[in-house]
Parts: structure tokens; C-alpha cells; sequence
């Protein structure tokens, strides 16, 4: 079975709608009820003329469905659902991953980007925790209450283009600012993709003791600070064999006292703080970067209130 996922405009009001009906009629009944279920075809298409919408399809049958819905600095997603006969497939983790690169993609091409938006914001029933929970699930965060609504947002991903070793160290000096102690980054990328080359710049931004090298054989390192602020805690979990044997570690400092790095994180390090940093190091497509040199994409994606607001297009727009 394929699924497929493309932006749609009003011209698909009618499919979206199809699935809106579906997807919320199944739902248990609300009080009051879900303004969903008096959608017409005229209301959807009115809805997608300003941002559009995505519309997800099972081999060619229309499944799932979010509207996005542009409002000052954020994004709003309406109307997500998918049907029940297409559930289980994550479709619906696919949209929120769908809207998060193609809210990020309008951000990094806007004219204004101080005026792009850089969040998704949710409206989630109170009165149905399992929907909460999967929007938590998906990184957001709870930033307000006015019943019967629970407001959560998420951060929208930022990417960076990197040419060059120094670019990388450049990156995490310029990253180094905005952190704080109990900051937590989870690094991810390929052997040799300039994980360690970034925590490099960061160490040199924040201003810590000692060359910073890879902890493999280690596993972590603590570089404690030169200049009064945190210190560097520099994890390898490479050679961990899950999330007990990270949570076992026998470190020198609190990790609420620290900025802590985890190389080789993703999937493991998310469970040590409410909210983290995703470092995606990645080789970068350019047809002929020339012969010395290695580009990279650097992907920031930022989850947890911690972020929220957080000035981060300044690291990857200096």
C-alpha cells in the first residue's frame, strides 16, 4: 500500500471534507460538539485559500487530511484527521511531519523572515487525553488552556547549508550563545559527518576547559567552564544499548547544571529532559561543491517549550 501526501488548495475542498466527516464522525460524541462536523464543501475550500492544506492518500484514495491555517508568527493546524479504516498506518504522524518541513520550507524562502512563522500551534479537546497525548508525542507543548481547548505548539525546524570544517565549528559557536544550562542537544549523522567537529564550536563558544575530541572510547566527557557558565557534557552513545544504560551513567556534574551534548542520541537521550535540541547532520546535494570541498545541511529542530521563542534563525542566518 502507498501513501502519498501532497499540498492541496480549495480545489481539493471537496476530498478534504470527505475526510473530515469521516475522520470526526468517528470520534466519541463532545460537548459542545466539534465544529468539524458542520463543515460544507464551500467552508473547507474558504479555509485552504490562504495557506492550503495537506491531503494524504492511500493508494489514491483520500485518507487524512490538515488544513494550515497562517496566523501572524504560526501556523495553525485545523481539521487533522484521518479516517478510522486508514488508521494505525502513521499517516497521521507523516502530516505532522508533512506540515513541519513544509512550514519550515515557506520560513527559509520568505522575503521577511523575521516575520515567517516559527511554530505550529494545535487545539486539542481536553476531553480526549489520547489526542493530547499524541500531539505530545509529536514534540508539542502545552501553551495554554481555555476550556473546552487545550492550545500546544512546536518549534518548526531550521536548516542550515555548511561548506566547510570551520563553517561547522562557526555553527556551534553561534548555537553556544543561546544555550543554558540544562540544555540538552541530540546529535545525529553519519560517521565522519561533523558531529564532534560542531560540539567543537560549542565548546569553544561556551567558553570551556579542554580540547573537545570524541568521547567513543569514553563514552562522556565533562569540559567544566573557563568563564563561569556551564559546563560541557560531551555523551557518546554509540556503544549504549538503550535508554538504561544512558540513564546509568556515572557523570561528574548535574546535567541541570550543564549544556549536554549526546552524539549518535536520537531515539535515547529524548528521555532526559522535557524539552531538547535534534542536530541532524547531513551531506549536502550540491551538483558540483568543487573538489575540496565536503558541504553539509545542518537541520536544527527544536522540541519543548524550551524553544518556544527561542531566537535560533539568528544562528543560521548570522
Amino acid at each position: 500500500m502507498t501513501v502519498e501526501i501532497s499540498l492541496v488548495g480549495p480545489e481539493a475542498a471537496d476530498d478534504a471534507l470527505e475526510v473530515v466527516r469521516t475522520a470526526f464522525a468517528a470520534r466519541a460524541p463532545l460537548d459542545p460538539p466539534a465544529d468539524a462536523l458542520s463543515e460544507t464543501a464551500e467552508s473547507i475550500a474558504a479555509m485552504l485559500a490562504p495557506g492550503g492544506g495537506l491531503l494524504a492518500r492511500l493508494d489514491g484514495c483520500p485518507v487524512g487530511v490538515v488544513v494550515l491555517d497562517p496566523d501572524e508568527s504560526a501556523v495553525f493546524l485545523r481539521r487533522f484527521g484521518v479516517v478510522p479504516q486508514a488508521q494505525g498506518r502513521g499517516i497521521a504522524r507523516a502530516l505532522v511531519r508533512a506540515a513541519l518541513s513544509e512550514v519550515a520550507a515557506r520560513a527559509a524562502t520568505s522575503l521577511d523572515p523575521a516575520r515567517a512563522p516559527d511554530r505550529l500551534v494545535v487545539l486539542a479537546r481536553e476531553e480526549l487525553p489520547r489526542t493530547v497525548g499524541f500531539w505530545r508525542d509529536m514534540g508539542f507543548a502545552v501553551t495554554g488552556r481555555t476550556s473546552p481547548y487545550v492550545e500546544m505548539a512546536r518549534p518548526v525546524p531550521l536548516t542550515v547549508e555548511v561548506p566547510e570544517a570551520e563553517d561547522m565549528r562557526a555553527l556551534g559557536r553561534r548555537l553556544a550563545v543561546r544555550l543554558g544550562a540544562g540544555d540538552l542537544l541530540v546529535l545525529s549523522g553519519e560517521l565522519g559527518a561533523g558531529k564532534t567537529t560542531f560540539t567543537q564550536g560549542l565548546g569553544e563558544g561556551l567558553g570551556v576547559r579542554g580540547g573537545v575530541t570524541s568521547p567513543t572510547f569514553v563514552i562522556s566527557r565533562v569540559h567544566p567552564s573557563l568563564v563561569g557558565g556551564p559546563a560541557l557534557v560531551h555523551v557518546d552513545a554509540y556503544r549504549l544499548g538503550g535508554r538504561a544504560e544512558l540513564d546509568d551513567l556515572d557523570l561528574d556534574t548535574d546535567l541541570a547544571d550543564a549544556v549536554t551534548v549526546v552524539e549518535w542520541g536520537s531515539g535515547l537521550a529524548e528521555s532526559l529532559a522535557d524539552s531538547w535540541l535534534e542536530v541532524r547532520i547531513g551531506r549536502a546535494t550540491a551538483a558540483d561543491p568543487g573538489p575540496d570541498l565536503d558541504p553539509r545541511t545542518v537541520e536544527l529542530d527544536p522540541v519543548g517549550l524550551r524553544w518556544l521563542g527561542a531566537d535560533l534563525r539568528s544562528v543560521v542566518r548570522p
